[in-house]
């Protein structure tokens, strides 16, 4: 298909009413800087995109314009786009927008193009043509050599806050403007060297698109291809055009202009010339595709003059300031001559170049710095505005392709450019400050590692005052400017307008590091030396008198970040509160916590470098921030609530490691810190919760105990489990309330942990108390003990007289048993079982309890001081005394209650009577034998020694009481204690059980006090008395008797001997009596 390339009607916009020619130059000359840019890369990206339609395989032919031999022949601003998409689209029957699934691409962008604002065009452009012209090549970049950043897959950050300070061009000049002046100043610079080579201008006959084979070629290829095709300075400078973006027509321009320039000038540098004015004079009008196209190089060359003559001179005017005012209207002149007609525009522009060139150069080649006229031509030496040109110099050290890299040829370019230090009026500290903020700039676009690196180089080489030389010193001084900010006027030195916007940058990243360098440590370390490099450089240019060192200016960046990210925890915790209902404080607590921990563990290290004690400052702030939002919540606690054992645990946690934080670091400074941190108090506040709560808790023990004890029935809860059901549960609810003390997950001291022990013990001792009170007292059982009577002759009245004080000694009592409540034995057998049960679980009760103590406190929830061992092992000494007194009270009560209660009349008031051999003990053995069953039938196998030996100790006790105090109706003779002894071994026999019951040495350690009774039952009469009147006299017993048992032996003797001797000595009345 061909397409006939069509233009769009360019028709004239007349002038509006009252509005003066000049009025609409000045509009067009000053656009603001964004909006032209924008527009500029919008034509630029335009024509790309044309061109790529019109010379590829879309459209089989093209048809050009009259004069055009290519498309470079074309202004593509005047072809129709809507025109070329409908004829591809006709070509390609639509297949060409279906490329791409529409699916798969997304949806599309919901965000409308920018608009490009409408102007009224001047006088100028209105004269432009509407075909090209014939034989010239468009100004306008050719795809081939647009590798620029805008084609990089890479993400640029932002960099508007990062902005060097110096102050904004008066005439508006773009950085494209400064780019291609730049590249100028580079040519003239290569000339002065001999490496500038006149051109060859050859037209393309066969074009393709250069622009998709650079995107398909791999960088590799690219360099290779570029190595092979030029080689020396030669190859270097058509590097350094590509790097720069300034297309082949400008280039062939500016060389073909400049040697012009030099044609007649012997002797003349290049370097020396005025590079502008020389172009405006050797290059015309012709050399440009459009009249527009070289409207607007006009401009900027005359733009350029005007910066760097007149309004930032290196050297003041003095009494040149009438040549700056002629040159300004010189240079409107010029401009002017261009809305005239080509006569009279011709003529007015050679007169005004002519008179420009008188002035310029006088201005141009004032000594400056000791040089001599002619050597140097300073028109672009005036401080901000070379070092702006310098800079976009500086800007082609980077590879097109990857803008955080730097480019193979950065040596030889380096080199290249020392070469325009003679025009620009670069000197090395210039050069190391310049290249330091280009590597820095392109570094926080790029967040590539190794250009940071290289800008801390390049600041390393900045050398301090005293290594300067003493003219540069000078130079430098004499360089400052005045520059509107926030702030008002200020006025900068050099360094100043450089490092200041890196110090600021730096500090602005670190003040809120661990946003900015979570993921990148190593970035965050070279950060942070570029910021202390550019500090010492400023303080060393301001001569501050106070320096700030650099552990001041760490403190600084903790303090901030540290306070930034506390604000951030604070929102985040909102939410997170929101949506678990857990209490803010202390998720608050416990993020913080995380803060610190990361904080010590990864940006400290990188820090501590400058300062070790920043982890210090972090701890302490952190500690004082939280503190700050809890300080409410512990003013209003009155109690231990839900919200309470949720927030201190995570407060407490917090303090402590804030605290061995703080420690760690060591030295006078840490013990200051710690002195100085307000302690939250959680453990005080706490440990005064925990005990009320713990009072609250035994006071409901002590009535749980009160109730299980009234509902006792003191039956077995089973056959297995012989014991109470009150105990079972007293221990139910002191197991839960020492669950519940445990499963609060505050701060405790040993303190309230010894108070619940001594709760519960009481508890204990309240029902071992509770269990013995309702026991009978065994005086209440145990028959008065009969008045002591001496033998009586007359067997007739000895057998009244036994009747009769029977009769007597059983009245008394038998009215008291009424009023008295004996247990039997079976409640008493579950008693002591109950109280075992009690005694026994009570170990495991304490072990439990430590244990879960010592866990705690390795959590680091209980106070870390270790609790006295003593403490340990009296926990439960009261309990387990008590209850143990209590087990042998009720076993000492229940051997009684059988023989004295339950086996009264046998044993007590029938054994031996009226003689021992009518009675004999065997007798007693059976229903003695049916009462030991019942006991161990119910007791349990631990107390089953303890309650037979209390039964043995209460048989013997009743023997005791037969032999000794038997009453007037037992008698015995010394023949009897055989018979006796007989008995005993009975006795002694049926406990020992044949190895089954007591152990025999338990056994025989009992009997050997009755067993002494019955030996002196044996002996005579007058051996008696004789050992009692012995006794008597000197508490000496032959036989080894006191006197009290052989006083009541004598009175059981069957004997008148005795009983004379009692009736003389002590008076003892007869048993009628």
């Amino acid at each position: 298909m061909t397409v006939p390339l069509k233009v769009r009607d360019k028709t004239p916009v007349k002038d509006p009413p009252g509005k003066s020619r000049k009025g609409e130059l000045d509009e067009e000359e000053e656009p603001e800087a964004s909006r032209e840019l924008t527009e500029l890369r919008y034509r630029r990206d335009r024509k790309i995109l044309l061109n790529y339609l019109l010379s590829g395989t879309l459209i089989k032919k093209v048809v050009m314009p009259p004069g055009a031999v290519s498309l470079d022949d074309v202004d593509l601003d005047q072809v129709s786009v809507d025109f070329v998409l409908n004829s591809v689209k006709k070509e390609t029957e639509g297949e060409f927008f279906l490329a791409t699934n529409p699916e798969s691409s997304g949806s599309p962008p919901r965000r409308a193009p920018p608009v490009v604002p409408f102007e009224v065009p001047s006088r100028i452009t209105q004269d432009i043509p509407p075909n090209p012209f014939d034989e010239a090549e468009e100004d306008e970049p050719e795809p081939d050599e647009l590798t620029t950043r805008r084609y990089s897959r890479r993400t640029i950050n932002d960099t508007a806050d990062l902005v060097v300070g110096l102050p904004s061009f008066a005439t508006g000049v773009t950085d494209d403007d400064l780019r291609e002046t730049a590249y100028e100043i580079l040519l003239a610079a290569a000339g002065a060297s001999g490496g500038l080579i006149a051109p060859s201008k050859e037209k393309k006959k066969e074009k393709k698109s250069r622009l998709l084979k650079k995107l398909g070629r791999s960088k590799s290829e690219q360099v290779t291809n570029q190595s092979q095709q030029s080689t020396g300075l030669t190859g270097l400078l058509e590097t350094m055009r590509i790097q720069m973006e300034i297309s082949e027509a400008m280039d062939f321009r500016t060389r073909q202009g400049l040697i012009n320039a030099m044609a007649g000038k012997v002797g003349k540098r290049m370097d020396a010339l005025l590079v502008p004015l020389e172009l405006l004079s050797c290059v015309s009008r012709t050399e440009f595709s459009d009249k527009k196209a070289y409207i607007r190089w006009q401009k900027r060359q005359l733009n350029m003059l005007e910066e760097g003559l007149v309004n930032h001179p290196v050297v003041g005017f003095g009494e040149s300031g009438r040549k700056a005012s002629e040159m300004r209207i010189l240079l409107a002149r010029i401009e002017e001559s261009e809305s005239f007609a080509p006569s009279v525009g011709e003529l007015q522009r050679i007169e005004s170049l002519r008179s420009l060139r008188e002035i310029a150069i006088s201005l141009a080649e004032r000594p400056a710095r000791g040089d001599l006229t002619g050597e140097v031509c300073h028109w672009a030496d005036g401080y901000h505005f070379n070092v702006k040109l310098y800079e976009k110099l500086l800007l082609s050290i980077f590879d097109v392709l990857d803008e955080g890299k730097l480019t193979e040829e950065l040596e030889e370019i380096l080199e290249l450019l020392k070469s325009t230090w003679r025009i620009l009026g670069i000197t090395e500290t210039i050069h190391h400050t310049c290249y330091a903020w280009v590597l820095f700039r392109q570094f926080v676009m790029t967040r590539e590692h190794p250009l940071l690196k290289h800008a801390i180089e390049q600041l390393n080489k900045v050398p301090l005052k005293e290594e300067r030389g003493q003219q540069e010193r000078m130079h430098l001084k004499s360089l400052y400017c005045k520059v509107e900010n926030e702030e008002g006027s200020q006025e900068l030195t050099f360094l100043q307008s450089f490092l200041i916007p890196i110090q600021k940058w730096a500090d602005k990243q670190l003040a809120d590091y661990h946003l900015h360098f979570s993921e990148s440590l190593a970035m965050m370390e070279n950060v942070v030396s570029i910021s202390m490099l550019a500090r010492r450089l400023l303080q060393e240019e301001h001569g501050s008198h106070v320096p700030v060192t650099d552990g001041d200016k760490i403190e600084s960046y903790v303090s901030s970040s540290i306070k930034s990210a506390f604000v951030r925890i604070l929102q985040d915790v909102e939410t997170m509160s929101n949506a678990t209902d857990e209490h803010p404080l202390a998720l608050l607590g416990e993020e913080t916590k995380k803060l610190l921990k990361r904080d010590a563990t990864i940006f400290m290290p990188v820090l501590s470098q400058w300062n070790p004690q920043g982890v210090v400052v972090s701890a302490s702030l952190l500690h004082k921030l939280y503190g700050s939002k809890l300080k409410p919540f512990l003013n209003s606690v009155e109690q231990l609530t839900e919200d309470v054992v949720l927030v201190f645990p995570a407060a407490d946690s917090l303090e402590e490691y804030v605290m061995d934080l703080i420690s760690s670091c060591g030295g006078g400074e840490a013990e200051y810190s710690l002195k100085k941190l307000a302690p939250y108090k959680i453990e005080t506040i706490s440990g005064t919760l925990v005990l009320r709560w713990v009072n609250a808790q035994l006071s409901r023990i002590l009535g749980w105990v009160e109730r299980a004890i009234q509902q006792e029935r003191w039956e077995p809860v089973s056959m297995q489990q012989r014991h109470g059901s009150s105990i079972v549960e007293v221990y139910r609810i002191v197991e839960e309330t020492v669950d519940q003390f445990f499963a609060l997950k505050i701060p405790m001291r040993s303190g309230e942990m010894n108070s619940l022990f001594r709760g519960i013990d009481n508890a204990f001792q309240v029902y071992a108390k509770h269990v013995v009170d309702n026991l009978a007292n065994k005086e209440d059982i145990i028959p008065p003990v009969p008045i002591l009577t001496r033998y009586r002759r007359e067997s007739g009245i000895k057998a009244f007289v036994k009747t009769k004080e029977l009769n007597d000694s059983r009245l008394p009592d038998m009215r008291k048993s009424r009023d008295i409540n004996v247990m039997t034995t079976q409640t008493l057998c579950v008693q002591l079982n109950t109280l075992y049960y009690g005694i026994s679980h009570l170990n495991k009760l304490e072990d439990s309890i430590w244990e879960r103590w010592s866990r705690k406190m390795k959590q680091g929830i209980a106070n870390k001081r270790s609790t006295d061992d003593n403490s340990k092992k009296e926990s439960f000494e009261g309990s387990r005394k008590d209850i143990n007194a209590a087990i042998d009270r009720i076993c000492e009560f229940t051997g009684t209650k059988i023989i004295f209660w339950d086996l009264r009349e046998p044993f007590i008031e029938n054994l031996y009577r009226p003689s021992v051999s009518e009675s004999r003990l065997e007798g007693l053995i059976e229903p003695l034998d049916v009462e030991l069953n019942q006991l161990c039938d119910i007791i349990v196998e631990q107390l089953r020694d303890r309650i037979v030996t209390s039964l043995l100790q209460a048989s013997l006790d009743g023997l005791f009481r037969v032999l000794l105090d038997g009453g007037p109706s037992r008698l015995f003779i010394p023949s009897d204690a055989k018979f006796l002894e007989e008995d005993l071994e009975v006795l002694k026999e049926f406990f020992i059980s044949g190895g089954d019951g007591l152990p025999r040495g338990v056994v025989e350690n009992q009997v050997a006090r009755v067993r002494q009774v019955i030996k002196l039952q044996g002996y005579e009469t007058r051996e008696l008395i004789d050992d009692l009147r012995s006794a008597s006299a000197s508490d000496r017993s032959k036989l080894g008797a006191d006197t009290k048992t052989l006083l009541r032996i004598l009175c059981h003797r069957s004997d008148n001997e005795a009983s004379q001797f009692l009736k003389k000595q002590y008076k003892i009345p007869k048993s009628a009596a």
